[in-house]
């Protein structure tokens, strides 16, 4: 599956806010969106333009699709996923991307960013009712236990993982294991636990034109 492999922050650049995928680092003063908030390029540093309807459309959907560590064909077909579901179509679109298996070990605080959650996935260090599971986008349901297997370091390396982002809020459909590398899904995400400034109204006008 293709995904994106240049610099993480340059993308919290163009957006013009940061987008946390570089992991604790975003929250150091070594990150460069720190030292240089103005877009990428060689006249970023310019006054910038003001968005016109459709640009501002655009940026939300760049946004969360970066957020989430998505190319444009994986978000197109979760878009019509949501569109398909009952409800709300911006919300069910949130809800689908919360519900990203890479995105559970992020927020049950196994990895720094989304992207080192991915790659603990694809190299199958996953158990889903005892059964090894190494894609990022398969989508969880409530009831489900997720435990993390692998080498004495590997384990200790999620160990200080734990450690260092214990401050970070667990949403209310999650629940961690105290002691493990585990946890259980005991609900469906809602609205208010994106916890991250999202216009979703925006994409659902873009894809709707």
């Amino acid at each position: 599956m293709a995904r994106y492999t240049g610099p993480s922050c340059r993308l919290c650049r163009r957006q013009g806010m940061k987008l946390f995928l570089k992991g604790t680092k975003c929250l150091t003063e070594k990150c460069p969106f720190q030292k240089r908030s103005f877009p990428p390029g060689q006249h970023g540093d310019a006054r910038v333009k003001k968005l016109s309807d459709y640009g501002l459309q655009l940026r939300e959907k760049q946004k969360v699709k970066r957020m989430y560590g998505l190319m444009e064909k994986q978000f197109r077909s979760t878009f019509s996923q949501a569109t398909r579901a009952k409800g709300v179509t911006g919300e069910k679109l949130l809800e689908l991307l919360e519900r990203r298996l890479d995105n559970v070990v992020f927020r049950l605080g196994f990895a720094t960013s989304r992207s080192q959650a991915r790659l603990i996935v694809s190299h199958g260090h996953v158990r889903i009712a005892n059964r090894r599971v190494n894609i990022p986008s398969y989508s969880v349901r409530p009831g489900v236990a997720i435990r993390l297997m692998g080498s004495e370091k590997f384990l200790a390396q999620i160990k200080e993982t734990r450690e260092a982002t214990k401050e970070r809020p667990l949403p209310a459909w999650l629940e961690r294991h105290p002691e493990e590398p585990a946890g259980t899904v005991v609900g469906i995400p809602k609205r208010d636990d994106v916890q991250f400034p999202v216009q979703e109204s925006l994409i659902v006008e873009l894809y709707s034109k």
